[in-house]
């Protein structure tokens, strides 16, 4: 008897394949970082039970005066440009070399190949690296000033959704890439009018998620000495006045809603 179909993977090969051994290495990596932590040291410091309780406490009532805030308005709109330059800058980055990780615009080759890992090794690089060390790296460069906080949030931001964009890119059903091939469109136009219509939606959802991670880096950017709500509710911890960080807070998650908001209202008007 001839034997027409392809082998199956045996040994090793096959064993790398299987969810079994995905499922195996999860489970070994959370006991060993379970059996690393030293749960003999206690895991509450003394006094730390009467802190949390003061914290807790001082949300009735949260600090609400005129002049505070004030001070919460003009922090969460420094916070809120800070996040809108960085994301959107993320976006004129992140999407041009997303399309090219994708290797949408090229015709399978070598070349092509070669571009697509290129760029993909660059967008790993970007995303690799905090966004705080970019912001200690930009304070050397810039001083403490937006520039520092925008190049901070767009630099990993931009990795991370050309990423996204690529895989959402290459994810597409190929039935209508292939008649709009067929009939005699260039890849520039199968791009336009193929895989971006496709996935609009997801690429939007996707970035407005990325805008709200925005405003919480850039709301964190008070450990390097950015203003914002981050900047107001450090001082706040220092002079514990926890009544004022629970007001910073309620700022902080009412932009974050905000956003999310938005995004359900926008993705909404593209289904409908």
């Amino acid at each position: 008897m001839i034997w027409t179909g392809t082998p199956k993977s045996k040994g090793p090969a096959r064993l790398l394949e299987t969810r079994r051994l995905l499922s195996l290495v999860l489970i070994g990596a959370l006991v060993w970082s379970l059996a690393s932590v030293d749960w003999g040291g206690g895991i509450v410091h003394t006094g730390g039970g009467d802190a949390i309780k003061g914290f807790a406490l001082a949300l009735f009532p949260p600090e609400l005066s005129p002049e505070f805030l004030k001070v919460a308005l003009a922090a969460s709109w420094q916070t809120v440009v800070h996040a809108v330059a960085g994301i959107t800058l993320a976006i004129v980055i992140g999407l041009p070399l997303g399309i090219a990780a994708s290797g949408s615009l090229g015709t399978p080759g070598r070349s092509s190949t070669a571009l697509a890992v290129a760029v993909r090794f660059i967008l790993a690089f970007m995303r690799s690296i905090h966004e705080l060390v970019w912001a200690v790296l930009f304070v050397t460069a810039f001083g403490l000033s937006s520039l520092a906080v925008v190049l901070a949030i767009a630099i990993p931001y931009a990795g991370i959704l050309g990423r996204i964009y690529s895989e959402l890119l290459n994810d597409v059903p190929q039935g209508p890439l292939v008649a709009l091939r067929s009939s005699g469109a260039s890849p520039v136009r199968v791009l336009f009018y193929g895989r971006i219509p496709m996935v609009l939606t997801d690429i939007l959802g996707y970035s407005f998620y990325r805008f709200e991670c925005a405003l919480r880096a850039a709301a964190i950017m008070s450990f390097v000495g950015i203003r914002g709500l981050g900047f107001e509710i450090q001082l706040s911890l220092n002079d514990l006045r926890f009544d004022e960080v629970w007001t910073l807070l309620f700022f902080l998650v009412g932009l974050v809603l905000l956003v999310d908001y938005w995004s359900s209202r926008v993705r909404r008007s593209l289904q409908s």
